[in-house]
């Protein structure tokens, strides 16, 4: 029988998971003096599987805001069923073992005609080319209400990517400060700007013009609207709905 739930932390907690201390079975808590089930990272179908092995454990867990989201399921098999179509795999596997023994292979040929196809005509070129040119953004991350830093203790680890740049770059923490070397093309109008902290992600479009860049350096400060920032990883008791069934069951 197939079983369909969602995952729920009604009452998430506020502990540093980075400090915690990791071991075999998760990253131990001194606060609460358990074990965190590191499950972020892991695929839906071991996610499945965890819970489907775990449905009498209390677990506290830490997972992404986008799990949240998702339905997940799992196969729940009984050990008779298991047993019976074990028997059954193992009877049809010996059946198929004595009749390819009392058959011989029938070997057949199959000729099939080339085909080919040609497209007759002018290779059409494009030679308009974008051009490329190296800048360097500078400027502050600022809060857009206070139009100070972001708070060290808030958000620690600020990194800061520009046009989903492979290498994130990391920011001032005291200043806010950030001076980042990029390439953009020069009809360019616009630059995606993503902030991420610890556990807080943020993303805003800017308007961008080649003409604003002086010297190579184009200086631009970004206000982010805390308000607006998406919990990237929350913590706590993990909860599990099932579909199926009415309310909620805690694991």
């Amino acid at each position: 029988m197939k079983k369909k739930f969602t995952l729920e932390i009604a009452s998430p907690c506020s502990e540093n998971f980075d400090k915690m201390i990791p071991n075999t079975k998760g990253s131990f808590c001194d606060s609460c003096a358990k074990n965190v089930i590191d499950l972020s990272k892991k695929s839906n179908l071991e996610i499945a599987r965890f819970v489907a092995e775990n449905k009498s454990q209390n677990i506290c867990a830490r997972i992404k805001s986008t799990q949240l989201e998702q339905e997940f399921e799992y196969n729940e098999i009984s050990r008779i069923h298991n047993f019976k179509y074990a028997a059954i795999a193992a009877t049809v596997l010996l059946a198929s073992n004595v009749s390819a023994q009392e058959k011989e292979p029938i070997q057949t040929e199959i000729i099939a005609q080339e085909q080919s196809s040609h497209i007759v005509g002018k290779i059409a070129v494009s030679t308009i080319a974008e051009e490329e040119v190296s800048i360097i953004v500078k400027g502050k991350i600022v809060d857009s209400k206070t139009n100070k830093p972001l708070n060290e203790i808030n958000y620690p680890n600020l990194n800061l990517t520009i046009n989903n740049s492979p290498t994130p770059f990391k920011i001032n923490a005291k200043t806010g400060e950030f001076s980042i070397p990029l390439k953009v093309l020069k009809n360019s109008n616009s630059l995606l700007i993503t902030v991420v902290s610890r556990d807080l992600y943020f993303s805003k479009i800017l308007p961008f013009d080649i003409k604003s860049v002086k010297g190579n350096v184009l200086l631009q400060n970004i206000a982010v609207e805390t308000e607006e920032s998406t919990k990237l990883y929350m913590l706590g008791g993990l909860g599990v709905n099932y579909v199926e069934e009415k309310g909620r069951r805690q694991i």
